[in-house]
């Protein structure tokens, strides 16, 4: 039986997740943007938080911890290559650690790019990615620390986990990404599928994620720069999809 997943949206347009396991109680939430929207959900489920998990170390994905902690006493998780600008934490991980969660793996990755020390957790038994700003729906984080080839290598890693996995990511990003997206890909079927179903969402104020993996591998061009029609579209034929990637990105940084 999976975990059960609760998406919890944040700041202005920030998510974070809990994790729940049912049968021993254990809750842990991915990265915490402020505190008080996650503490009324606990109230409302009647859990206690037990464990945090941290992506990075950008405001707003750590800036509610303090918060978190005074009401519940949970122990932190987050990489030992950033040690030095997150909270105090309990437990120091590494690309390719796995620990235990709810009687399933988590597995860690380094995801460096979007900043140099973010990591995604990876749990295959339940099919959970969390991604925050490495991945994200159509999209991918902007480079403020690492490299290109950094991040397609970090989305490469990524795009190799099971295509049922439910990517959790960090930002409502999806409709911005998504204009963006078309005009890189505007051939793709599925995209203009996927677009549709966006803007109907973000119409009735409903979130874009969750995704699945299997999606943005089929209209995410930040993980399609190895594409002929995409490489087409920017006379980049035949090129190293890291430096279709760099385009890409080059051109959704000044879009």
């Amino acid at each position: 039986m999976p975990l059960e997943l609760v998406t919890i949206p944040a700041l202005s347009d920030n998510y974070t997740y809990l994790l729940h396991d049912a049968k021993s109680g254990a809750t842990a939430c991915i990265d915490v943007p402020e505190a008080d929207p996650i503490l009324a959900e606990l109230s409302k489920r009647g859990w206690s938080l037990t464990e945090i998990w941290l992506t990075h170390h950008h405001h707003d994905h750590i800036g509610g911890v303090d918060g978190l902690l005074a009401a519940h006493d949970a122990k932190v998780t987050g990489a030992t290559a950033d040690i030095h600008r997150l909270p105090p934490l309990n437990r120091e991980v590494a690309d390719g650690d796995v620990f235990m969660f709810g009687g399933e793996e988590v597995t860690v990755l380094d995801v460096s790019g979007h900043t140099n020390g973010h990591i995604a957790f990876s749990l295959p038994g339940s099919g959970y990615a969390f991604t925050a700003d490495s991945l994200m729906a159509l999209g991918c984080g902007r480079l403020f620390e690492g490299t290109a080839p950094q991040m397609w290598d970090s989305l490469q890693k990524l795009a190799a986990l099971d295509p049922d996995t439910v990517i959790c990511s960090g930002h409502e990003y999806t409709q911005a990404n998504a204009k963006f997206a078309i005009t890189i890909d505007p051939d793709n079927a599925d995209l203009k599928d996927r677009i549709a179903r966006i803007n109907s969402a973000r119409d009735r104020n409903e979130p874009t994620v969750p995704s699945t993996l299997a999606e943005e591998l089929a209209t995410n061009p930040f993980l399609r720069a190895a594409d002929p029609e995409i490489q087409a579209q920017l006379d980049m034929i035949g090129e190293d999809p890291v430096d279709v990637f760099a385009e890409i990105r080059t051109r959704k940084d000044h879009f």
